[in-house]
């Protein structure tokens, strides 16, 4: 059963001093930087554009950042068995570290949000090379996850100081994806109100929608929260106690402990590029036929080819201000922690809460097969 509510958030009312406009890239932690980044050219079409190691001066690890349309990703790797980045290999396995936030001011930002109550991680550090001058701080949020506020308005880099291009690329065929749409925190039970209400107050966002699932095997209270101009999306998860082990207890098991259980990418052609991943090698979850034989009574018109969702596994919802369809993909490594969301939407801001059973008791048949359920 799910069950959504439109909250009252009080901290709503606070002006946004912050100024968070978007996401500027996300950091995953990674064992082999250079393998991973391979792995999202090759599978998800992201192009390699900058690189940090031995060659820029970097002496204790390695980045490469990739991208495709308006997502980066910087995927890190330490030198060192004892360094920050190892020790949160070691305890997480690999995944997201670092959702950094684009800022005007990022001065003003750290400050304002440690004002508010934010753990401060990396004071406004300022940045500088040939191409320029940027400024980064970071705040930290619940377990080893944290965000950095980047303000790049005076660099014309390719990434940021220290990162050099990385010339003659090899050939990456892009896959259609666009943009970060929303990521998902998993936090303990318990704990989601907390975490809800850290946004709120400390960094502005405001609290969009509450949702109950429970499939009367496992469940999850889920929580979104956003930015003022809704251009960063974050939904806060927490499992519900039952009979049998939640996606979401199994995620916080496996990374131990709360972090990013998945990143939700926009396109806008769904169909063109779940064929593209799909020939990638990706695997998604597989939705039982079931799901699609009252489709059309469910969503209506739409201008979709009903059959060839069905073929690729697409999930499809609407709502009075229109639809969207979404495929989730199986962890994209190896513990059974993060993975990666497509989605594309026609109208509706919406998160497809008429999938989400469908997609829980998907992920509850993963488990099984996992002896984790």
């Amino acid at each position: 059963m799910v069950v959504g509510t439109k909250p009252e958030v009080t901290s709503q009312k606070q002006e946004d001093l912050l100024g968070i406009k978007g996401i500027d890239h996300i950091e995953y932690y990674a064992s082999n930087a250079f393998q991973t980044a391979h792995f999202f050219r090759t599978a998800f079409g992201f192009k390699p554009i900058a690189y940090a190691g031995f060659e820029t001066g970097v002496r204790d690890h390695v980045s490469y950042v990739v991208r495709q349309r308006n997502v980066r990703f910087v995927f890190s790797s330490s030198f060192e068995p004892n360094s920050p980045i190892s020790k949160h290999i070691t305890e997480h396995g690999d995944g997201v570290k670092d959702i950094a936030f684009k800022v005007d001011d990022a001065v003003k930002a750290f400050n304002e949000a440690v004002k508010r109550g934010a753990e401060p991680v990396l004071e406004p550090t300022v940045m500088e090379d040939e191409n320029g001058q940027a400024i980064k701080a970071t705040i930290g949020i619940c377990g080893d996850f944290v965000h950095s506020f980047i303000q790049r308005d005076n660099y014309e880099g390719s990434f940021l100081p220290g990162y050099e291009p990385i010339k003659n690329p090899p050939l990456t065929l892009s896959t259609g994806l666009l943009s970060v749409d929303h990521m998902v925190l998993c936090v303990p039970s318990g704990e989601i109100q907390k975490w809800v209400d850290h946004y709120c107050n400390v960094l502005g966002f405001i609290n969009s929608y509450n949702l109950d699932v429970n499939t009367h095997v496992s469940g999850m209270h889920y929580s979104i929260v956003q930015n003022k101009v809704g251009s960063i999306k974050l939904a806060i998860v927490e499992p519900v106690s039952g009979s049998q082990k939640s996606q979401i207890q199994e995620f916080l098991n496996y990374h131990r402990g709360p972090g990013i259980q998945h990143v939700a990418l926009l396109t806008n052609d769904m169909v063109q590029t779940i064929q593209s991943l799909r020939g990638n090698g990706i695997e998604f979850l597989r939705i039982p036929d079931t799901y699609y034989d009252v489709i059309e009574d469910r969503v209506g018109d739409v201008d979709e080819d009903f059959s060839m969702l069905r073929d690729l596994g697409i999930l499809i919802d609407r709502d009075p201000q229109g639809y969207l369809m979404q495929i989730f993909t199986k962890p994209v490594q190896s513990r059974p922690t993060l993975f990666l969301e497509i989605i594309q939407r026609n109208g509706t801001q919406l998160f497809g809460h008429g999938n989400i059973e469908a997609l829980f008791k998907a992920v509850e048949r993963e488990q099984s097969l996992r002896g984790n359920l």
